[in-house]
């Protein structure tokens, strides 16, 4: 693809850049990153998501430098972290350690350890709430007061509740696989290769465009697939992190670890009915599962992951859903906006050879010609 520069380009791109830091200031006020962190916690989880960085606060930055935009700041902080060292390696999380704030299932009314509703817009009314433009500080923080005041009397963290999908196992109705201990590829280290291991999807599919991640777990339910799913479980709440012993010369033992910290995720295992055939020629229907889960409380995208995720484990040429190269090379938002977005760099030698070939072509021509 052919390029040409333009003349005095250098100042005319520093006025822009300059005008676009005008932008953020003409209004004469200051985003502060506190401010970010308080009160734009969804963004924030989705970014950190698209970005494969867990950081509020690096989020937040990236959210002001971009004025919002959240494909440019998921661009900032993909490159950021391209530039960390990578000293460590964590332990394997196990969800079921989860310090649970939401978890709900979509398929079973009871189920043991009880449905927590938690802090969602599911049950919210979807009218505007005009009354937050005469709120203030001092009336949010009385509120605020008394509303922890009544939650921490006599509450704990509920930790360690069992999985939905292990009753149904104890029943028989979910496929049994052999235990995979291959340890998963990693994407941001080296690039995709078709056909993908299920370890590289499901990073790919945490990592990609949430809208996009939605759409097409939308396109699978309608009618571009072979299955439509049950949230067995939904599970959103903080996962404790551990290292292995820095400083010992042989290999720690777990006891040894060290706690590094905690991440928010959202979890959800979907149920969905495949029909077999058996030895004798008898079809029964079993449960396969489709994970998903992400940075932070993004249920959304976590049950459209879990849909595709089930999608790209059966492929088929039929659907482009069950497509792997189609689904994976086109969630990816810094890939996608990037590519998009170079459109709008000089095409002018492309262009106008097109233009040439579209004159010669009018008047009779052919495409040997010389343009006049």
């Amino acid at each position: 693809m052919a390029y040409v520069a333009v003349k005095g380009g250098e100042a005319a791109i520093q006025e822009s850049i300059e005008g676009l830091r005008y932008e953020r200031l003409k209004k004469k006020e200051i985003l502060e990153i506190n401010s970010i962190q308080a009160g734009l916690r969804g963004l924030i989880d989705q970014i950190m998501s698209e970005s494969s960085l867990y950081s509020e606060e690096l989020a937040s930055i990236a959210i002001k430098q971009t004025e919002g935009n959240a494909e440019e700041a998921v661009l900032l902080l993909r490159a950021y972290r391209s530039t960390l060292p990578r000293k460590h390696y964590s332990r394997l999380v196990k969800t079921e350690d989860m310090q649970v704030e939401r978890r709900i299932s979509a398929g079973f009314k009871d189920i043991p350890g009880g449905q927590l509703l938690g802090s969602a817009y599911d049950y919210t009314h979807r009218l505007m709430d005009f009354s937050l433009v005469e709120e203030t500080k001092a009336e949010a923080m009385k509120w605020l007061e008394a509303y922890e005041n009544r939650i921490n009397e006599g509450s704990s963290p509920i930790e360690a509740l069992p999985k939905v999908v292990d009753y149904l196992r104890k029943e028989g109705l979910l496929r049994e696989y052999p235990e995979d201990s291959r340890e998963p590829k990693d994407i941001t280290t080296k690039s995709m290769a078709f056909p993908t291991e299920r370890s590289e999807r499901l990073q790919a599919l945490t990592r990609g465009m949430s809208s996009a991640v939605t759409a097409l777990g939308y396109a699978a339910i309608r009618g571009y697939s072979q299955l439509h799913p049950t949230v067995g479980e939904l599970r959103i709440g903080s996962l404790p992190l551990y290292i292995p012993n820095p400083l010992s010369l042989q290999e720690a033992s777990a006891e040894e670890d060290f706690y590094i910290g905690e991440i928010k995720a959202t979890e959800v295992e979907s149920l969905i009915p495949i029909v077999k055939e058996s030895q004798g020629g008898k079809k029964e229907i079993i449960f396969e599962i489709g994970y998903g889960i992400c940075f932070g409380q993004n249920e959304t995208k976590a049950i459209a992951m879990s849909i595709l995720d089930q999608c790209l484990e059966r492929p088929s040429k039929e659907f482009p859903t069950h497509d792997e190269e189609f689904v994976l090379l086109h969630i990816d938002g810094v890939e996608a906006s990037g590519f998009i977005s170079h459109l709008k760099l000089p095409h002018y030698v492309t262009f106008q050879s097109e233009l040439d070939r579209v004159r010669r072509s009018r008047r009779g021509g052919n495409e040997n010609e010389d343009s006049l």
